[in-house]
């Protein structure tokens, strides 16, 4: 087996946050004779240059907080809420309607809900909507049931 290898780049230095300096490296790599060349672009940090909060291991309040999300979406009512509030506004009647549950009990889930910070909340005069705070929480309860669904039908993980 004989592998070809052709590289032509381009270096760039660009300058990260506080100065930090990060090497972009691009260009176009060929691999084999009869694989195509592919466009390339790569950063590779610098050894000064600080880790970014990605990189880091969490604190304990980041650990406290994402706890308390996770044990607000352990419960099946409040899963069920916040899948429809994914999508947009909704209030205590419509979500009622749809979880199957009683107007009072969807009022403590919310109040819980909204308390660890996945929800939000608007007064539209005498009704209160609710909604899914932001995409992370979004895709939170969307990648949690589609795991889910992978684990019930069997089918293959993916990234």
């Amino acid at each position: 087996m004989r592998v070809i290898v052709v590289v032509r780049m381009i270096v760039v230095v660009v300058v990260g946050h506080a100065g930090s300096p990060l090497l972009a490296v691009a260009g176009r790599v060929a691999v084999s004779a009869t694989r195509p060349a592919e466009y390339v672009l790569m950063y590779a940090r610098d050894n000064a240059a600080g880790a970014t909060v990605g990189q880091q291991p969490p604190t304990g309040a980041q650990v406290d907080a994402a706890v308390t999300a996770l044990r607000m979406l352990a419960d099946p009512t409040r899963l069920r809420l916040l899948w429809h509030l994914r999508d947009g506004e909704h209030d205590v009647g419509t979500l009622a309607a749809s979880v199957g549950a009683a107007r009072p009990a969807v009022s403590q889930h919310l109040a819980k809900l909204l308390l660890a910070g996945l929800v939000t909340s608007r007064r539209d005069g005498r009704r209160v909507l609710y909604r899914a705070r932001g995409g992370h929480v979004r895709r939170l309860v969307t990648e949690a049931l589609h795991a889910a669904d992978h684990h019930l039908t069997g089918a293959p993980d993916h990234d």
